[in-house]
């Protein structure tokens, strides 16, 4: 029998909520789990590590984008497998396996589906699953508060959009592989796992998380006009038609900026840096998904 642990985020859970899944675990044959409650998610990733210490073969992460991103820096490389309980506003992982928001299902999904080995990537040292983007992806994250997203969905992010439209091109300078892959402005760089980034948007339509390589883009567009273009590309699917996004692929991808920007992971912003150091580490992450995806 496995040892089962939940690292729930406990701001974004009902009581009622808690005790569905303690009862959905208790039938399965695990009465007693791990049990981690974090007041934010960046106190995810030491719980998750914790569980890991104690024994556990399935860490469940229960809450949004940040929670689930700690958690997978925490065991990604390890002989754990991931389980997701959905509960943020875009649920990037969660979406890009096809792992239900319904509560019952998503537990389910978590004792009994499918072991799905994925790549990761790592920025500065730590893991994504999903993307990492420097530049004005990371603001439009920034900016999408938990109070607005809690308030309008993913509509927030439209709206974190649009207060930034005016955000200036920087200087940048992209090695991917040891070559020079770009040199320019850019107002955003996006490094990715799977095909949609954050806000919804299709960056890599034809991304495999499981080939070993990371997708690379670099956005040119400049002023409201080409970025809502890019955008509206991005939306129905077709981001690579744009003529204002370039892009790669390959294993090790140094971006230089001329000065310090801000970058996100998986969602969850991170202090502005000038230079991200990124990796790809195949097949470091084991998660639990439904039996058809």
């Amino acid at each position: 029998m496995s040892t089962v642990a939940v690292v729930v985020h406990e701001k974004k859970v009902h009581g009622r909520d808690e005790a569905r899944v303690r009862e959905a675990l208790a039938a399965a044959g695990h009465p007693d789990p791990l049990w981690y409650a974090v007041p934010k998610s960046r106190k995810a990733r030491k719980r998750a590590r914790r569980a890991v210490r104690e024994g556990a073969d399935v860490v469940f992460a229960w809450g949004g984008d940040g929670t689930v991103q700690r958690c997978v820096d925490a065991v990604a490389g390890r002989h754990v497998d991931l389980a997701i309980i959905p509960a943020g506003t875009s649920n990037l992982l969660a979406t890009a396996l096809g792992i239900p928001e319904d509560l019952d299902e998503a537990v389910e999904v978590g004792l009994h589906g499918r072991r799905r080995t994925l790549d990761t990537g790592t920025a500065n040292g730590e893991h994504f699953a999903v993307v990492a983007g420097a530049g004005l992806d990371a603001l439009l994250v920034r900016d999408a508060d938990r109070a607005l997203k809690a308030r309008v969905g993913r509509l927030a992010y439209a709206y974190s959009g649009a207060r930034n439209l005016g955000f200036d091109a920087q200087a940048v300078e992209i090695t991917v592989d040891g070559r020079r892959a770009f040199r320019g402005r850019g107002t955003s760089v996006l490094v990715g796992n799977t095909p949609r980034a954050v806000g919804g948007l299709d960056v890599f339509e034809s991304s495999d998380p499981g080939d070993g390589v990371l997708e690379v883009g670099v956005v040119t567009a400049e002023g409201p006009l080409q970025l809502v273009r890019t955008a509206a590309r991005a939306v129905v699917g077709r981001a690579r038609r744009s003529p204002f996004l370039r892009t790669t692929q390959g294993r090790r991808v140094v971006v230089r900026f001329g000065r310090p920007v801000p970058y996100e992971l998986d969602g969850g912003d991170r202090k502005p840096a000038r230079t991200l150091r990124v990796k790809v580490r195949p097949r470091s992450l084991t998660v639990r998904v439904p039996a058809g995806s």
